[in-house]
């Protein structure tokens, strides 16, 4: 075959350092955009984006010639050094070192689309602590809690 073709859609969760509660609203919108533009120059197009104050969800077209560990490195990066031009409470903003990365089939795509457009109000009842545990059990992904959180 002559020619690479794929089509992959992950549904990214990362959260802030120590789930600090940073990501605010006067700057959430531009986040998010500045994340979609991210990732549009990496080639891996956003479906939807959205998230709280201490993480945030990405549902995207993985590129052909990106691994998700670099796609996931470049988002968080460059989006961190963004932030923290936005003034000095955001000087020492991170990510965690860690991520989710979730494959999404196709039949399933708009519920993704509906479970992140709905963070604040799905926030209300459960921690991101919560949600990423159940996450990775509907999965069926191996971890140790100790490990998780940083």
């Amino acid at each position: 075959m002559s020619q690479s073709l794929a089509d992959i859609v992950l549904h990214i969760v990362f959260s802030t350092k120590n789930r600090e509660p940073l990501i605010l609203p006067e700057i959430e919108h531009e986040l998010f955009q500045y994340v979609c533009g991210t990732a549009r120059q990496l080639q891996c197009p956003i479906i939807k984006i959205n998230g709280v104050e201490d993480h945030i969800h990405i549902l995207l077209h993985l590129g052909r010639t990106i691994s998700v560990s670099k796609l996931i490195s470049e988002l968080k990066s460059s989006s961190s050094r963004w932030v923290k031009t936005k003034g000095d409470k955001y000087r020492y903003f991170c990510w965690q070192d860690g991520y989710g990365a979730f494959s999404v089939s196709r039949p399933i795509i708009d519920s993704a689309i509906n479970y992140i457009s709905n963070q604040k109000e799905h926030h209300k009842t459960e921690t991101f602590k919560e949600e990423f545990i159940r996450m990775l059990q509907r999965a069926k992904i191996d971890y140790d809690e100790k490990y998780l959180w940083n």
